[in-house]
């Protein structure tokens, strides 16, 4: 223990930890390098029963990067940045999973990690000034702080369809996939989503099933990938760039390698739109999405132009033009959801294997013991693959009994939406830190991460420093930034709409009315703000 610890009366009598993280993600990992640090007794608790967080979990086949791999890492270690090397410009999720454990090994980060450990309720006792927290087995361990890693995208949902316990074949949710090989040689599968995950999905599945049955019920727009390996030579060109790089992430708007365009796309000819439309899907990752013109997200006649310009390379790439509209989605634009990366996506469904059920027209009756039936037809099946995604942002929260001050129930204080200081802390739920929580800037994850995990430990540092032991936000403060969250989102196109990006799920109860549950400012602007308060001591949070 530090002297400044044990000196200034930093500790609390009768802890197990100084903090206690919740998950042992790429978050949660950066969280215990730097509060070991501090001198801090760190423990992390994870669900799983290794390190990786979302790359852990998620190991369903196709499972990727859609962010630069190089850009998608950390950037805090340069000894790190020197030993590895990426074989892809976008990592399958075993790459991703070796580098993390490797970051875990390199930093003895484990020992202070105690896996199997999913955490079922957090109290704060405000006479002692420590959260007590407690795993599902009952186990207890108090700590002055608790900070949460918990993952934006992480509590997964499976779909309201009865019957999903009667089929006796195999079947998976895509973010709880066996550690085991699946083989689909000769498979009958079904899929069901055709987001993001189900679009990886698919694509692999595809390559070796005897049949697979995609249920659709919201198509989403759809951009290649490019992906590519990456030889010795060309990582030496990367790693000579990692400053150059690391800064441009630092400048953009959403700390990708791409940012918007400083046009209009009502400004140019129609030759020269469609010229960088064809430049943007032929290049690499989120460029048509992140590095577009500027007002296709804000603007519906920018937006109209490149929706009809993807909805063109679908029809062109789409054998049967029944099947391509149908892929072509109708009640959103382009980028006003999440845009899934793909590599051959829609030549899947030009395979006579390959059938696309779209449930809008023939509902999801029911879940048999040998497949699906829809409103017209009975399916059989071996293997039924759940790509139906996420309770998103607040979801992990809901599914802890946290209880700050008077015993306030979190859940209960976001019901109609969240509210946040930062995105970091909540009123009435001190020593509580939000690793990525609702109203953080999101983006490239691990580049908001770094900055989210320096910061709270900036808190923690301060707090240390000068004898402080209980940090809140206060209501004034909650107020004011959950208001600017919200102007923010006025005018986007996205905020109109049902997605996870405002906090719209029907699996769940109570979650389909749209809410703003992430910060859609620039990252530069988010740390601009989050710096001042910093450098101002913290001056703006209750402190005591």
């Amino acid at each position: 223990m530090s002297a400044a610890l044990e000196t200034r009366g930093f500790q609390a009598s009768g802890t197990d930890f100084d903090a206690i993280v919740v998950g042992a993600g790429i978050s949660g990992l950066y969280q215990l390098y730097r509060l070991r640090e501090l001198g801090l007794r760190v423990k992390v608790l994870e669900a799983g029963t290794g390190v990786g967080g979302t790359w852990y979990w998620n190991r369903y086949p196709g499972a990727r990067f859609d962010s630069e791999s190089y850009s998608y890492a950390y950037s805090f270690s340069q000894e790190l940045l020197n030993e590895w090397d990426w074989t892809e410009h976008f990592a399958p999720q075993p790459e991703t999973l070796r580098y993390l454990n490797f970051v875990a090994d390199k930093f003895d980060l484990r020992r202070d990690i105690q896996f199997r450990s999913r955490v079922a309720a957090a109290h704060y006792d405000d006479a002692a000034r420590v959260w007590d927290v407690t795993l599902e087995d009952g186990t207890a361990y108090r700590a002055r702080f608790l900070i949460t890693a918990i993952g934006v995208l992480s509590a997964h949902t499976m779909p309201r369809i009865p019957g999903v316990e009667d089929f006796q074949g195999q079947s998976f949710h895509t973010a709880r996939w066996p550690h085991d090989p699946v083989s689909f040689e000769g498979k009958r599968v079904a899929v069901i989503g055709t987001g993001a995950t189900g679009v990886q999905t698919i694509q692999e599945v595809a390559k070796t099933a005897g049949h697979l049955t995609v249920f659709q019920r919201t198509p989403n727009w759809c951009t290649p990938l490019h992906n590519r390996k990456i030889d010795k030579a060309e990582m030496e060109e990367i790693r000579a760039g990692y400053p150059e790089m690391f800064k441009r992430c630092q400048e953009t708007f959403a700390c990708f390698l791409h940012t918007p365009d400083p046009r209009s796309a009502l400004e140019v000819t129609p030759e020269e739109r469609e010229a960088f439309f064809e430049h943007l899907y032929a290049s690499p990752g989120f460029g048509i999405w992140q590095g577009n013109f500027r007002d296709i997200l804000n603007n519906r006649e920018a937006n109209a132009l490149i929706s009809d310009f993807v909805a063109g390379k679908i029809r062109q790439r789409v054998k049967d033009p029944a099947t391509a509209e149908k892929l072509i989605p109708k009640d959103h634009g382009f980028g006003t959801r999440r845009v899934p990366m793909e590599t051959r996506y829609y030549e899947v469904y030009n395979q006579p294997n390959v059938r696309l059920v779209d449930i809008k027209e023939t509902p999801i009756q029911q879940i048999t013991a040998t497949g699906i039936e829809t409103s017209d037809a009975a399916y059989e099946f071996d293997i039924i693959i759940y790509a139906t995604g996420f309770h998103a942002i607040t979801g992990a929260f809901d599914r802890i009994d946290i209880r700050g001050a008077n015993g306030a129930l979190l859940k209960d204080k976001w019901a109609a939406g969240p509210q946040t200081y930062l995105g970091v802390q909540v009123e009435g739920f001190p020593n509580m830190m939000m690793l990525m929580g609702p109203h953080t800037a999101l983006g490239n994850l691990p580049r908001s991460i770094e900055y989210n995990v320096e910061w709270v430990t900036r808190l923690i540092r301060h707090m240390r420093d000068n004898g402080l032991t209980r940090a809140e936000a206060t209501p004034a403060g909650v107020e004011s930034w959950t208001n600017h969250v919200r102007a923010l989102g006025v005018g986007l196109l996205s905020n109109e709409i049902d997605s996870w990006m405002t906090g719209v799920n029907r699996n769940v109860d109570g979650k389909d009315t749209r809410v703003i549950a992430r910060y859609s400012g620039s990252a530069p602007a988010y740390r601009e703000r989050c710096d001042q308060v910093s450098a101002d001591g913290f001056k703006e949070l209750a402190l005591a």
